[in-house]
């Protein structure tokens, strides 16, 4: 008898083992895991891709402040300054957290990049479960956001971390907010607080936070007073359909939560619109000194148009997914963009009509809405359009395709087998198409060759592709593409500073000297104007012009004062007229704005002429220390030294 105890003991308990769903905190971490290696797998390639050649330098490999490590003086640029048009402290914090820790190879801030997202993607997948209840659509909604290829960019471009981290603290406000409406307090409403703020100062695309959430005070949360009671779907009463399943300790749609009339729900909001006010203020000026298309409103209008209706094209059919969209500009389609315009007022007005069925209102306010910072009614940039800008606005679009599926599996009675086939072909696309995204991001010649053959006029994808190839010695191959840019942009400045830098490699000094005196006619971007002072300093260098080249450096220094390029030609420089001990001064700066083995070696020897050889034989040691072969460094060093 005992023996048959123990035998029915433990077949029950082989079933409950093999039954771990009926386990809620068991199911929450199983999907959880399921969630993150399954991001993880897919974007596994990103983490082998180079630097992209766009962005990623200004933001990382050649910013002075951030290789500078992670000190006092690093954290006190980063609150202070507005470079690259926007004021974004936290992300250049973050960089330089990564450059302290890891060094400046590409693997780990885009290793880092994949972890954020995978992280957001399990953080908003327990949202989504805890203010809803619903196991099934949330799970579908977070594997939408996991696994979309227009979720490439955000997350393969190391000069996007500024995404996918500000995503991460937008998800935490977000949960920090469903505590706070559960037993609004000051405690709860600091850490919303808190966590709003990083968010907004690592990027400001989330600036309509506050507006989000009073679409969520109605749905899922149902905070309005008057929403109480009213029944239908999506409401305190929704009735989950038969193939849902719940999760006991995820709370149900409605309950937790304290109502509260319209008003009050947007008095306890001030301090959060505050901050948005803040940082729109702070945007705008530091926006103020940025390149801006000067655009009639009726153009930036049209664009916006055209651009909503293409983002939920992409959300449906993610194809011809790009790099760069170029900006029609005055070529804008108004036929298109009145049509387009009509769609998007017509749907508005359905959601409106039938706004009980809350999460069509939700989800479709949430994208019009969370869009409207990244539509470019104040254009920055050459771009129309971009993918990165569709991070947060198109999970309303999913959350309406998720529980609008299951309305529709549940009125037609769709078998499970059925519905579950259809969910993982679904699923099988989404991850081949992801596979295939990621792929174009795997060099900088894939992925400017693809965006070339997949979108016309576009000067800047030319630009970065002959780029590329320059980087690959394959200069000859690069120059026609040089051409077709200026030809479509007689005053794109990438392409006239790359012309001249070609003609320099030709050794056509005089004819790259005049290239890069057209530079200030074509931008007012200082890292490009001090690169071009820079190359043209160093062409004045190879005519024997040193008075000129000191003058080329100088102005360099102005405008980028840790341009290292810059006072190594002015060490050069200073070292050809005889003055040895200014040469050692530049070069020593060189090096420590710059520190790579040729600046040491260009230092080293400055030591010897000044007869200095134990500290010249320290700086031979350190270039040492930094490469196994310093043989293409010394010609480096050589070849200047020849002129």
């Amino acid at each position: 008898m005992e023996t048959l105890e123990v035998m029915e003991r433990a077949r029950e308990q082989s079933l409950e083992v093999s039954r771990p769903f009926h386990d809620p905190r068991k199911h929450r971490l199983i999907l959880s895991l399921l969630l993150v290696l399954a991001t993880l797998a897919l974007y596994n390639p990103v983490t082998h891709a180079p630097f992209l050649n766009y962005d990623d330098s200004a933001y990382f490999t050649d910013n002075p402040h951030v290789r500078s490590g992670l000190s006092w003086k690093t954290v006190t640029w980063a609150f202070t300054t507005t470079e690259l048009s926007d004021w974004k402290p936290i992300t250049w914090l973050s960089h330089a957290l990564d450059g302290e820790l890891f060094g400046f190879k590409p693997e780990a801030p885009h290793t880092i990049n994949v972890l954020l997202h995978a992280a957001n993607v399990v953080i908003l997948f327990l949202i989504l479960l805890r203010v809803t209840g619903f196991v099934w659509r949330s799970l579908g909604v977070v594997v939408l956001f996991a696994l979309h290829p227009i979720n490439v960019e955000s997350v393969a471009w190391i000069a996007e971390r500024k995404n996918v981290l500000s995503m991460l603290f937008f998800l935490l406000a977000l949960a920090a907010y469903g505590w706070y409406a559960r037993r609004p307090g000051v405690g709860r409403s600091l850490a919303v607080t808190v966590a709003y703020a990083l968010a907004l100062m690592t990027k400001a695309q989330v600036i309509t936070f506050p507006f989000a959430l009073l679409l969520l005070d109605y749905w899922p949360l149902n905070r309005l007073a008057a929403a109480e009671g009213n029944g239908g779907p999506g409401t305190a009463v929704e009735q989950r359909p038969s193939f849902e399943f719940t999760d006991g300790r995820a709370g149900t749609p409605g309950a937790p939560f304290r109502s509260s009339s319209f008003l009050r729900l947007i008095w306890e909001k001030v301090p959060w619109f505050a901050l948005s006010a803040a940082s729109a203020i702070i945007t705008m000026r530091a926006e103020a000194d940025a390149t801006q298309m000067k655009l009639p409103l009726w153009a930036h209008l049209a664009n916006a148009a055209l651009s909503y209706v293409k983002y939920l094209g992409k959300a449906f059919w993610p194809v011809k997914l790009s790099a760069i969209y170029p900006h029609p500009e005055l070529t804008v389609s108004i036929p298109a963009a009145i049509l387009s315009g009509f769609a998007l007022v017509a749907i508005s007005i359905v959601a409106l009509v039938f706004r009980e069925q809350r999460p069509f209102f939700v989800g479709w306010f949430w994208f019009l809405g969370t869009l409207v910072p990244m539509i470019g009614l104040v254009q920055i940039g050459v771009h129309g359009m971009a993918d990165r800008y569709a991070y947060i606005p198109l999970l309303g679009i999913f959350v309406i395709v998720c529980w609008g599926a299951a309305a529709l599996v549940e009125k037609w009675r769709v078998p499970t087998m059925v519905w579950a086939t259809g969910a993982a072909l679904i699923l099988m696309t989404l991850g081949f198409a992801l596979h295939r995204q990621v792929g174009y991001w795997g060099d900088n010649v894939t992925l400017w060759s693809h965006a070339l053959e997949i979108t016309e006029g576009n000067y800047s994808a030319e630009d970065n592709l002959a780029t590329a190839l320059i980087a690959q010695g394959k200069i000859e191959e690069a120059v026609p593409h040089l051409r077709r840019a200026e030809f479509m942009r007689p005053d794109d400045p990438l392409s006239t500073l790359n012309l001249a830098t070609y003609e320099q490699m030709q050794g056509h000094y005089q004819a790259a000297i005049d290239g890069y005196a057209k530079m200030p006619q074509c931008t007012k971007d200082a890292s490009l104007l001090a690169m071009a002072r820079v190359n043209s300093g160093y062409a004045h260098y190879w005519l024997k012009q040193y008075d000129k080249a000191r003058v080329d450096f100088e102005v360099a220094l102005s405008l980028q004062p840790g341009n290292s390029g810059a006072y190594r030609g002015l060490g050069l420089a200073a070292q050809k007229t005889g003055d040895i001990g200014h040469a050692i001064q530049d070069y020593e700066r060189a090096v420590e704005l710059g520190p790579n083995p040729s600046n040491y070696l260009f230092l080293a020897q400055a030591l010897e002429i000044d007869r200095q050889p134990e500290a010249a034989r320290a700086a031979q040691e350190q270039a040492a220390r930094m490469t196994a072969d310093l043989s293409d460094d010394r010609a480096t060093v050589n070849h200047f030294l020849s002129n």
